[in-house]
């Protein structure tokens, strides 16, 4: 017997469904030409998405995550969006070593590369959310509990079913590469139900 799951942030019209989702923090706070609408929904997703309930994993650690700026960048063939965000690192982060987790920075891809995708989603009128599909992380370097993050998350394809982002996890301060990753989305079957 296949289990059906029915995601508590779907509407009639997507899986998640941005234009639903209660607001959290402020478009006001973001720099880049997207427009505000985009954006305000975009921090909306990692509200409920990406931060979740008290009990959610790496509640914590999401809401550090602040979306410094979100551009929309024409193309002669396509469109894309570059979404920056910064992450104080944080004890909670860091593993025996005293460094920033290799899980929690697959998280920040995970989570941040999501941001491009949601917003090119609704400047086009497509459901940009989806589910990941596939996640390469590559780590080149350390951060310690002094690091603030950066992660620039860049839309690369936005399809009908599948969807991708290039993602850099980089030192505020120095610039020096810590982590790398290319991420691949899915959209569910329609309606709200995704079949297990």
């Amino acid at each position: 017997m296949q289990k059906v799951y029915n995601s508590r942030l779907a509407s009639a019209r997507a899986w998640v469904d941005p234009e639903t989702l209660p607001p959290y923090l402020s478009a006001d706070t973001v720099a880049g030409n997207a427009p505000a609408r985009v954006k305000q929904l975009t921090l909306n997703t990692l509200g409920a998405y990406g931060v979740g309930n008290e009990d959610c994993f790496a509640r914590v650690v999401g809401q550090r995550i602040r979306i410094r700026e979100m551009d929309v960048v024409e193309h002669d063939a396509r469109t894309d969006v570059v979404v920056v965000a910064d992450l104080q690192a944080s004890k909670g982060m860091l593993n025996g070593a005293g460094t920033v987790h290799g899980g929690c920075l697959a998280y920040l891809i995970d989570s941040c590369s999501s941001f491009p995708l949601i917003a090119l989603g609704l400047l086009k009128d497509v459901n940009g959310v989806g589910v990941t599909q596939a996640m390469n992380v590559f780590y080149h370097a350390p951060a310690s509990i002094d690091t603030c993050l950066r992660i620039t998350s860049t839309s690369m394809t936005l399809g009908k079913r599948i969807m991708t982002t290039k993602c850099e996890v980089t030192d505020k301060e120095t610039g020096r590469l810590i982590a790398s990753g290319l991420l691949s989305k899915m959209q569910p079957p329609s309606g709200a139900q995704a079949r297990l």
